[in-house]
């Protein structure tokens, strides 16, 4: 199991208090897209997914943005197998 890996287990059992970085750095080792425009958002995709969950770039995250990462997280992970 990778770090990136462990991570996500850990958001799944805990969705409180994560910060952006650790979300920006679990997607690029998972080939998804990351935009930030200079707001207080980021948008996360993936080109073979329809979903693009948008995050807050706040501290912490709240657990329903984190939920829709994972969410995201698990049907690219779905498309890889």
């Amino acid at each position: 199991m990778s770090g990136a890996d462990k991570l996500i287990a850990k958001m799944r059992n805990n969705p409180r208090d994560w910060q952006i970085d650790t979300l920006v750095s679990i997607a690029d080792k998972h080939g998804i897209e990351v935009r930030s425009h200079g707001g207080s958002h980021y948008i996360f995709s993936h080109p073979k997914v329809s979903f693009h969950p948008s995050v807050p770039a706040h501290r912490p995250i709240k657990p329903v943005y984190v939920k829709q990462f994972i969410d995201l997280i698990d049907a690219v992970k779905e498309l890889e197998k």
